[in-house]
């Protein structure tokens, strides 16, 4: 789902290396337009309801186009994130401090020793579980009121523009029957779970109650 960089066998050139992941980049903004296209043709955006006043689905839009399209912008928007991790990456690997000219004063580097090494990005809950139903997908997952969510498959608090939590929602719709790996905060620890949307008897492909949480 998630893009993944296959190393090399044999050395290349740094520089080359730089040129093929930009090229990359470029392709996935190509990618992220084309799926705004999508949207916009049906007069959509990431906050559209897809059913009525009713409750039933809406019959002017494509519906599976414009959920198609949320998750495949969110997945294309974590790859360019890392794209742009790996480009940042493959830069200081190019970089030459004796290309700096001779009158300009030099750039004291740090010693190996006492290079700090990089922190992961910290993971922050974007959403909390408000009650699961007994006997429900959530239920046998394992997941309990008040968890907080750190992950839902591909999306994290950095997929969710706005508040609404309906990304989520159209993730899980193209997910039935599939397992999906869940990350949440629990009493203080992190505990990773699996769930698997379905059809269960109750409301819903998951049977539990999810709201929006901000730190």
């Amino acid at each position: 789902m998630g893009m993944m960089i296959p190393r090399q066998e044999t050395q290349q050139n740094p520089a080359e290396d730089v040129r093929a992941l930009i090229a990359r980049k470029d392709a996935i903004e190509a990618e992220i337009a084309v799926q705004n296209e999508i949207l916009k043709s049906n007069s959509a955006d990431f906050t559209t309801s897809l059913v009525d006043a009713e409750g039933f689905p809406r019959n002017d839009i494509d519906i599976w186009a414009v959920r198609h399209a949320r998750v495949r912008i969110i997945e294309l928007r974590n790859d360019f994130k890392a794209i742009l991790d790996s480009i940042a990456v493959a830069l200081q690997s190019i970089y030459d401090p004796s290309l700096a000219k001779d009158n300009e004063p030099p750039v004291s580097q740090p010693a190996p020793s006492q290079s700090i090494p990089s922190q992961p990005e910290p993971r922050i809950p974007f959403a909390r579980v408000g009650g699961v139903a007994p006997g429900s997908p959530a239920a046998t997952a394992g997941l309990l009121r008040e968890d907080l969510v750190l992950s839902f498959g591909s999306l994290t608090k950095a997929s969710f523009a706005t508040s609404s939590l309906q990304p989520l929602a159209d993730f899980v719709s193209l997910r039935e029957n599939l397992n999906i790996e869940v990350t949440v905060v629990r009493n203080g620890d992190e505990v990773n779970l699996n769930l698997v949307p379905q059809k269960w008897g109750g409301r819903g492909l998951l049977g539990c109650h999810l709201v929006p949480h901000s730190a």
